[in-house]
């Protein structure tokens, strides 16, 4: 190891690289471009990851929305064709069949799923917006952002009160939005019946499934509008975090033909959308992406350090004398071998800190260009230090590796032959 405190040792370094410059400046490019890759594209993936999750931020990703259809099977006496429902009861039901819910919100709407938005107006001004009526809960699965006032409560849905959450659209062309006219405890007109505004949400673009077009209230007070009953238009059912998503919609199609009458082998009866499965695959494939990231730049940093190898024996070639010299005057061939080692390994790591260096400036210009770009996923690409360490481990390990070629051709050298050659 004395090798590494001895002043010749380097200045022999930084003149075989200095007379060696093109030569030395296309070889780190190798190792270089394959550690600046790794650093990219890892850093990207992660920013894409990062994206996703703030996209989703707020938004119950382990849910389920689950609507009735048509039966498909004729059973027991029933034919094909037959309407289902969904019923306020099931609500109660499925939570005592089914331990693996954590919740159920019932929600009912205008405006959504190809029927008509709701006409509302206040003070002349007149337009169609979607209805929703919602539990409280339901701000669980889709947590609007408030600007003003409150979400719907509990005693609202009781006492079948007459209060509305709006969007931030609605608010602005109901309301003087420019002079920042605070909405609550004012009233909007829908379908004849005066409710008083108790919160405005924002919706950012790109995120949830809400939009800000869309008026919420009570659903017991929707369900008298509308003379609806117990009937319900949609369940977001979201399931407890150790839960099998895809298992809890088995389940829950299941206990509902089961009450029903319906085939198992039906399909049809219930419609479904299970937004934990598709957030799995979205999940699964950001990890690919860092996965095939890793195997890229892995590939590319051993193609530059092989690359170094292939340098190194050519100059080993080109310092045949040099290294005659050396042995003759009693270098010893571990001093000759280390020499030849350590050159490899400072290329190699001084390529790989470049590369690195490069990567993380590229990486801050992404982040500056897409940050403040909410309908874009990609926020904050960040690298793993611990990742980045390995990859310079594995460099500098396979740097000794393969630097191990030249250095064992220099130490064979003889230096009677040495001094001869031209």
């Amino acid at each position: 190891m004395n090798i590494l405190f001895k002043k010749d040792t380097w200045q022999e370094i930084y003149y075989s690289l200095k007379n060696n410059k093109l030569r030395t400046f296309l070889t780190m490019i190798g190792v270089g471009w394959g550690m600046f890759l790794y650093v990219v594209l890892l850093g990207s993936a992660k920013g894409m990851e990062n994206g996703f999750d703030k996209l989703f931020s707020g938004f119950a990703t382990n849910s389920i929305f689950l609507w009735a259809q048509n039966t498909s099977i004729p059973y027991e006496g029933f034919p094909k064709g037959r309407a289902m429902d969904l019923k306020l009861q099931d609500v109660d039901m499925l939570q005592r069949k089914i331990n693996e819910i954590e919740y159920i919100s019932p929600k009912n709407s205008r405006g959504n799923f190809g029927s008509a938005g709701e006409q509302m107006s206040r003070n002349g001004k007149t337009a169609t917006y979607s209805l929703n009526g919602d539990y409280p809960i339901g701000n669980k699965i889709s947590e609007k952002k408030l600007i003003y006032g409150r979400y719907l409560n509990d005693a609202d849905v009781s006492q079948n009160k007459n209060v509305a959450v709006i969007g931030e659209e609605v608010y602005k062309n109901f309301f003087d939005s420019k002079k920042n006219e605070n909405p609550i405890g004012k009233s909007i007109n829908v379908k004849g019946i005066f409710f008083n505004v108790i919160g405005v949400f924002r919706v950012k673009r790109g995120g949830g499934m809400d939009n800000d077009q869309t008026v919420f209230i009570p659903l017991s007070t929707f369900t008298k509008i509308y003379n609806d009953g117990d009937n319900v238009d949609v369940f977001a059912i979201v399931s407890k975090p150790n839960a099998d998503v895809n298992d809890v919609e088995d389940k829950v199609k299941s206990e509902l033909k089961k009450k029903n009458k319906v085939s198992p082998e039906d399909t049809n009866a219930f419609g479904s959308f299970n937004l934990g499965k598709e957030f799995k695959k979205l999940t699964g494939f950001l990890t690919g992406m860092q996965l095939l990231t890793i195997i890229v730049g892995t590939l590319t940093i051993l193609a530059g350090v092989i690359a170094i190898s292939n340098i190194l024996l050519i100059t080993v070639k080109e310092r045949t004398k040099e290294i005659g010299i050396r042995r003759a005057l009693g270098a010893k061939p571990s001093e000759v071998r280390n020499q030849i080692l350590l050159e490899s390994v400072v290329i190699t790591l001084s390529s790989g800190l470049l590369g690195f260096i490069f990567g993380i400036f590229v990486l801050m210009i992404f982040n500056t260009l897409t940050q403040n770009q909410d309908d874009f996923p990609f926020y904050n690409p960040t690298v793993n230090y611990s990742n980045v360490f390995s990859a310079m481990t594995v460099m500098v390990v396979l740097g000794l590796i393969i630097g191990m070629i030249p250095a064992q051709r220099a130490v064979k050298i003889r230096p009677i032959e040495a001094l001869r050659s031209e």
